[in-house]
């Protein structure tokens, strides 16, 4: 039972701060190792995504009825995003990520450095860009990070955030909201191909998808209720984390 409750605590959180600025599987995925260390690996990153889509979903709806999305952008963006993670998730089946994990904690402690030394980075929504150029942008952006989530995986939310704040000229809030639809459709993409290749565990999975969707529908509602401030601060934690986490697993693991 004490198991049990560790993996619902752990999706509650998960789903609180992937709603916010993603990374939720660094609290569900080890929870998982850790209650089933002998389970192939594929599995349980197959239930975690399922118990993830659900809370992914229900904070983009919980966006989506307040915050403003320019939806000829972020549509089209998400269908560049569905196919490509598809694609990765096939291709990582063939190449392991080996050099990208290594890689990976150097990426993202740049981003940290970067947004936090930019004390206005995300503060306000100016776009950029608009029209074509800003659509054939994001579609890019929607098939480089989508094949980057079914390859490899760790910290897509945020990078999509990111990529939407410091390229696009998006705040905080508008860029979590983006991201997560985004998220939703790579999510469902990869969930296609665990589920086709049978590594989901369906009753645990949606078992943690309950509690997932609690922690989801807190964490838009803080997010929306205290705006880009508590996103940005949230984003750097949560970054930090990645940085710690996956330079463990790349060099001391």
């Amino acid at each position: 039972m004490g198991d049990y409750v560790l993996l619902a605590v752990a999706a509650f959180f998960a789903g609180f701060v992937d709603a916010v600025v993603g990374g939720g599987g660094l609290i569900q995925l080890p929870a998982l190792f850790t209650v089933f260390p002998s389970t192939v690996p594929a599995s349980l990153l197959g239930t975690s995504k399922l118990a993830g889509v659900w809370g992914t979903s229900v904070a983009a709806m919980n966006y989506v009825r307040t915050v403003q999305l320019k939806w000829r952008v972020i549509l089209p963006a998400a269908l560049m995003a569905f196919f490509l993670s598809f694609a990765g998730a096939v291709t990582v089946t063939h190449i392991p990520p080996t050099y990208l994990r290594k890689a990976l904690p150097f990426i993202l402690a740049m981003i940290a450095v970067y947004t936090f030394w930019k004390k206005d980075l995300g503060s306000c929504f100016r776009p950029l860009y608009s029209g074509s150029k800003e659509l054939y942008m994001a579609m890019l952006v929607g098939a480089v990070i989508g094949f980057y989530d079914g390859f490899f995986g760790p910290g897509t939310g945020s990078f999509f955030i990111f990529i939407f704040v410091r390229i696009f000229g998006y705040d905080f809030l508008h860029a979590s909201a983006s991201a997560k639809v985004l998220n939703v459709a790579c999510n469902v993409a990869a969930l296609i191909w665990f589920g086709f290749s049978g590594h989901v565990i369906w009753m645990l999975g949606l078992a943690m998808a309950v509690c997932g969707v609690v922690g989801s529908i807190a964490g838009t509602h803080l997010a929306i209720k205290h705006g880009s401030g508590f996103v940005r601060s949230l984003f750097l934690v949560v970054v930090s984390a990645l940085v710690l986490k996956t330079t463990y697993d790349a060099f001391l693991k």
